[in-house]
């Protein structure tokens, strides 16, 4: 999956830059940059979800357990992704993004070879902090390096990078696991492929990257976080995105942390490198996530997201049956349903936070993202397999309709006064599918 951006605590708006910076070829460079920076971060990300099943076979584990692989990276970047964006603020954004990439791809190739599976998770969860340094710095430095008419843009590009890179990992992954790239390779020939991946594309980001022109380092600063996350925290209203967070992401993830298992077993009993072919169902996403956004600026954040949700759990339904052309429906749906539900979520969060606590708001949705990432993942994962399939369904279907009720109740709420968010009216950094910026005046 991709993943939701940070905007940087310390920036609340877009000014103008040079020529220089919004020249084509520059423009053209930093796409490329962002592109290949969100591809080699998120492929490390999830590669392990799709050889879940060879893991837990080797290791001797249940499906939760062996879900830990994943649960522990996504928990790693919940909590680091704040300090990390706090911390860019004094030693810059690009030596964070690059330092991000080598740091993560180290430890990729460094993780498949651990003697025990106590040492893989814990390297994982240390990539996970390394992680965390890309979508903690990315929005941040697009916004002081580039214009304004070109922010959008490029953070679709970014974007788009970190969708591909989340696909093209499990992909990868899966495919030379199962012997269908390189005879043998297993699973932990899975994990280093992806992480060579990553290391073509982090050579891509340190040559094309610009360093920041923009960025002035200052020193770190605690009142204005206080202040901005005390904001973030006492809006009612944005209780319903941070529930929908939570809860949608965890269903998402339970969901596919287990499908490989199901998949692998009877009736089904396909190969992983097939099993691992259900992750095109991300191509999806991005369409649809679009579509609600359009959807959404015409009849509301609320209509949008109940729809999504509702239809979140009509796919995960779906994929009940013993039929692998039910399931592969169902997981589209599914798929379909959940970026667009993140889309209209996150872009609500832009839109209803304070100018002044943007960074903080967009923070905190971006740790509820990881936390339900983490939790509902490895959770979901026990549940399948201690009850199976259909207890998943069920378990999953009832934290969508808590979803559901905290977006009812904050839509029930009253709206912001126009005044109090006076700023918000001149630029409003918006959140596109996976947390694309859209900047408006």
């Amino acid at each position: 999956m991709g993943c939701p951006c940070l905007a940087s605590p310390y920036v609340t708006h877009l000014g103008s830059v040079d020529a220089e910076a919004s020249e084509p070829a520059s423009l053209r460079r930093i796409g490329i940059a962002v592109l290949s920076a969100g591809l080699a971060v998120f492929a490390l990300l999830y590669a392990p979800q799709p050889v879940l099943p060879q893991i837990a076979a080797e290791f001797r584990l249940d499906p939760g357990a062996a879900s830990l692989t994943v649960t522990v990276t996504t928990a790693a970047v919940a909590l680091a992704v704040v300090p990390v964006a706090t911390l860019s603020e004094a030693v810059g954004r690009r030596p964070v993004m690059l330092g991000s990439i080598v740091a993560a791809v180290v430890i990729g190739v460094l993780a498949p070879f651990a003697p025990s599976f106590g040492a893989l998770v814990a390297l994982r969860a240390v990539q996970g902090v390394a992680i965390a340094g890309l979508p903690a710095t990315a929005m941040a430095y697009l916004a002081e390096e580039i214009g304004a008419t070109s922010m959008g843009s490029l953070m679709g590009v970014y974007v788009a990078g970190t969708t591909v890179g989340g696909m093209g990992g499990r992909l990868v992954a899966g495919l030379v696991a199962d012997d269908v790239v390189l005879s043998g390779a297993g699973w932990r020939g899975g994990l280093v492929a992806v992480a060579v991946m990553s290391a073509l594309c982090g050579v891509l980001v340190a040559w094309l990257l610009p360093a920041s022109r923009r960025h002035q380092r200052q020193p770190l600063r605690v009142a204005p976080l206080v202040a901005g996350l005390r904001s973030a925290v006492t809006d009612p209203v944005l209780y319903g995105p941070y529930v929908v967070a939570v809860v949608m992401v965890g269903a998402f993830v339970a969901v596919y942390n287990a499908i490989g298992f199901r998949l692998v077993a009877e009736p089904f009993e396909v190969s992983p490198a097939v099993a691992a072919l259900v992750f095109l169902a991300y191509a999806v996403g991005g369409v649809c996530s679009a579509a609600a956004g359009r959807i959404a600026d015409r009849v509301g954040r609320p209509v949008v997201l109940l729809s999504a949700l509702v239809m979140t759990a009509v796919g995960i339904v779906m994929t009940l049956p013993d039929d692998l052309g039910w399931v592969l429906a169902g997981l589209a749906v599914l798929t379909g349903a959940f970026f667009a539900a993140h889309a209209v979520a996150s872009g609500w969060v832009g839109a209803r936070a304070n100018a002044g606590a943007r960074g903080q708001a967009s923070s905190v949705y971006l740790f509820s993202y990881y936390l339900g990432s983490s939790v509902g993942g490895w959770l979901g994962s026990t549940v399948y397999g201690v009850w199976g399939w259909s207890a998943l369904v069920a378990t999953t279907c009832c934290w969508l309709a808590t979803a559901v009720v905290a977006v009812l109740v904050a839509s029930w709420l009253p709206s912001r006064s126009p005044a109090v968010n006076r700023e918000s009216s001149r630029e409003v950094c918006d959140v596109d599918s996976c947390g694309q910026a859209r900047t408006s005046r």
